[in-house]
């Protein structure tokens, strides 16, 4: 995400014409994928220990709602916040533009509502052998999460071309294909199709390895996640090249279900390479910098956004070479790690009173 956003704010437009600027663009297709795929595994995990405790799936679905409207908030915030640092020459419109923290918070709402659908009904848990506290219905929960992330894979390409909803407001229809002010969709915005599937992804996963059964043998279901990942990409590759498709208009780069696929492995792989670092790896030598910065995530995109395309950037956009621009990503780097530590080490000592409609007694009542 720092080299993405680094080089688009700061590369001189001589600077874009490299190759190892167009291998970094292949980097810039990660992030958002993986912010939303751990959105969903954070959700299983979190979710299941709920219904763990005896939370109703209807509670548990409503917390979840209520966290992604919150989300959801926070990210038109960062739009109004943008807007007025930066004017005079911020449109309007660029208040309701679709970005990375408003299509999570609307990934979190849609996995609520999934959950909530996919739970038992009180009838179905009375004429069962098990007691409705502590279940956790995890097969629904994996069958809907795998239908949904695929039923909006499969519906992305002709909502973005031959079955546009046009008759939405222009600031409803980006919300289902990034198409903002600008009369055709943008792959540079993040719609519900089709980045809302990687959530739907990851919670399938997190459903899996988060069970009874991917505990037990814990290393061979990480090992199964990563040879999973390259199945993947091998199926997506292969039908890619399928001399017939199913779409009249086919865009691998931005819509095709294809591509969804190899990204999801791409996906996977990562999550076995963590899981490896964190197993064998120098994460268990102590300090773990990207530990931290995931520990607080949201106020680190928050900020850093400041830094790169803000007034406060730490160098002049638009007219750096490729090596100065890659020694800011560095000190960038350096920087949002103490950031995030400073805040992780003093979360609970009097920032939380920030969040006024989060206190602790309000969450216990």
């Amino acid at each position: 995400m720092f080299q993405t956003h680094g080089y688009d704010s700061w590369l001189s437009d001589s600077a874009r014409h490299s190759a190892l600027f167009d291998l970094s663009q292949l980097g810039g297709t990660l992030p958002a994928p993986l912010f939303l795929f751990a959105v969903g595994i954070s959700l299983a995990l979190v979710t299941a220990r709920a219904l763990q405790k005896g939370i109703t799936p209807a509670q548990a679905a409503r917390g979840t709602i209520l966290r992604g409207a919150e989300i959801w908030g926070f990210g038109m915030l960062f739009r109004v916040q943008e807007f007025l640092l930066g004017r005079p020459y911020a449109p309007w419109t660029d208040l309701l533009r679709v970005d990375i923290l408003n299509i999570i918070g609307i990934a979190i709402i849609l996995i609520g509502v999934v959950c909530w659908l996919a739970a038992p009904r009180m009838a179905e848990v009375q004429a069962s052998d098990h007691p409705a506290a502590g279940a956790v219905p995890r097969l629904r929960y994996v069958t809907a999460a795998i239908g949904a992330a695929a039923l909006i894979a499969l519906a992305t390409p002709p909502l973005w071309t031959t079955h546009r909803p046009r008759w939405l407001p222009w600031y409803l229809e980006s919300y289902i294909n990034g198409v903002h002010n600008l009369g055709a969709p943008q792959p540079w915005l993040f719609p519900i199709f089709p980045w809302v599937a990687f959530a739907f992804a990851g919670l399938a996963f997190g459903y899996l390895v988060f069970s009874v059964w991917g505990r037990a043998p814990e290393t061979a279901a990480f090992a199964l996640a990563g040879l999973a990942g390259v199945l993947l990409i091998m199926l997506g590759r292969w039908l890619d090249g399928q001399p017939r498709q199913l779409y009249a208009v086919y865009d691998f780069w931005h819509t095709s279900p294809n591509f969804f696929l190899m990204r999801t492995g791409v996906l996977l792989g990562i999550v076995f390479l963590a899981y490896s670092w964190c197993r064998w790896g120098a994460a268990l030598k102590g300090f773990a910098p990207v530990t931290e910065l995931g520990r607080a995530s949201l106020f680190i995109y928050w900020v850093h956004i400041e830094f790169v395309y803000g007034r406060f950037s730490i160098l002049g956009k638009r007219s750096q070479s490729m090596l100065s621009a890659t020694a800011g990503i560095l000190v960038l780097f350096a920087a949002m790690v103490a950031v995030a530590t400073i805040r992780n080490r003093m979360k609970g000592r009097g920032l939380h009173a920030l969040a006024f409609w989060r206190r602790p007694e309000r969450a216990a009542a």
